[in-house]
């Protein structure tokens, strides 16, 4: 299934729950997140969601991407829309 979000782009496998990332603002990436992986990412981001100077992913464990804290908004959307496909 295909997840169109705000901040980042992939495909869902409701059958291993596993989230292939595409993209990630405009990005573009091939990381497979597994839904703890997922969950951790959420909580990280929901624990610095008001952090006014945003926060760094990490791609490729090189290429750095900023995030405003709009953008930490819009992309905690994204994965709260993932979330509630899996089972």
């Amino acid at each position: 299934m295909e997840i169109h979000g705000n901040i980042l782009f992939g495909d869902l496998d409701q059958g291993t729950n596993e989230f292939s990332l595409q993209q990630v603002k405009h990005f573009m990436t091939q990381s497979t997140l597994s839904s703890s992986q997922l969950e951790k990412l959420y909580s990280y981001l929901k624990k610095h969601q008001n952090d006014t100077e945003g926060q760094v992913v990490s791609l490729y464990d090189s290429l750095l991407v900023r995030l405003s804290q709009q953008e930490i908004s819009m992309l905690l959307k994204d994965l709260e829309n993932i979330q509630s496909h899996y089972h």
